[in-house]
């Protein structure tokens, strides 16, 4: 089985920004991928670009760095192909909600069975700060200097309307809590969300890791919160996500299992065929004689 330090590759570390929420999310995979007592023949992650995609160089598994945008398709393809492994795909709010929004529409409602993790800084990190899909209304950036004008994507809302099974959203500042997020979206069959708050310290001067520790709150504290209820769910989605710009006695952020439905039918479901896999049949070698019989001179 796999251990937290078996995930790290070695000579590679980590090369992020001093400070950088990845850091705190990076920790809390492993740890729940140990403790989920996975092995490593079972396991293959797929990541997106930006920042949160060096991961590719840094996590000791085997896996796919894809095109901007397109880590989902990849990811489901193995999904279908290899019903076997457990999938894991990081993706950024850029890459995942901006270039790779169509793919995350439709990897919802198809309910694929994988795990999709989103680094949200709500930037463009690794081009140097421009505004990106989740870019909180009236933020300036070096791509918006009078400020972003549009609201910005509610993921989590979008995920719960499209008829996901397992929504979560988590913090980067929160590590145990993160990882408890992690382990449920992995263990969920059908397609999982968990949209990661993770401050960018470098490019993202409002949304820091203090400004999120003052507002934040847990959803399993909500009293008689039920999370197979769709409704609540999407309400809930909707309650502070475009008011980032208050102070924290005038908005809270909730953080926890949005949604959780454990008996969704899934993508795969829907495939008989997937009983018996295309990639078990290469596993035997077919006697072909008979079919070249006819051909012998």
């Amino acid at each position: 089985m796999l251990t937290a330090a078996d995930l790290e590759r070695g000579a590679l570390k980590p090369t992020w920004c001093p400070g950088c929420g990845n850091f705190g999310m990076y920790r809390a995979l492993k740890e729940a991928i140990e403790e989920l007592g996975l092995a490593a023949e079972e396991l293959v992650m797929v990541w997106g670009i930006g920042c949160h995609g060096n991961g590719a160089d840094f996590y000791n598994v085997q896996g796919f760095h894809g095109l901007h945008g397109r880590a989902l398709p990849l990811a489901t393809g193995i999904a279908l192909t290899r019903p076997d492994l457990t999938v894991i795909v990081e993706m950024g709010d850029g890459d995942g909600y901006g270039i790779g929004g169509n793919h995350f529409l439709h990897s919802v409602r198809r309910n694929i069975d994988l795990t999709a993790i989103f680094h949200n800084n709500q930037i463009y990190g690794l081009t140097t700060g421009q505004a990106s899909p989740t870019s909180d209304q009236f933020m300036r950036t070096p791509s918006t200097p009078g400020g972003v004008i549009e609201e910005p994507v509610n993921p989590v809302g979008v995920a719960v309307a499209q008829g996901a099974t397992f929504v979560a959203r988590g913090f980067a500042g929160d590590i145990p809590h993160l990882k408890e997020l992690y382990k449920r979206a992995i263990q969920h069959k059908g397609f999982s969300l968990v949209d990661v708050y993770q401050p960018c310290v470098t490019w993202n001067k409002v949304n820091t890791f203090s400004w999120f520790r003052e507002r934040i709150y847990k959803v399993e504290d909500l009293p008689d919160y039920d999370p197979r209820d769709r409704t609540k769910a999407f309400h809930l989605s909707m309650s502070t996500f475009h008011e980032l710009t208050c102070a924290p006695d005038e908005c809270r952020i909730p953080i926890g299992v949005f949604l959780e439905d454990p008996d969704s039918f899934t993508y795969q479901d829907g495939l008989p065929q997937l009983d018996r896999p295309m990639f078990k049949h290469a596993e035997r070698p077919r006697d072909i004689t008979q079919a070249l019989e006819p051909y012998r001179v």
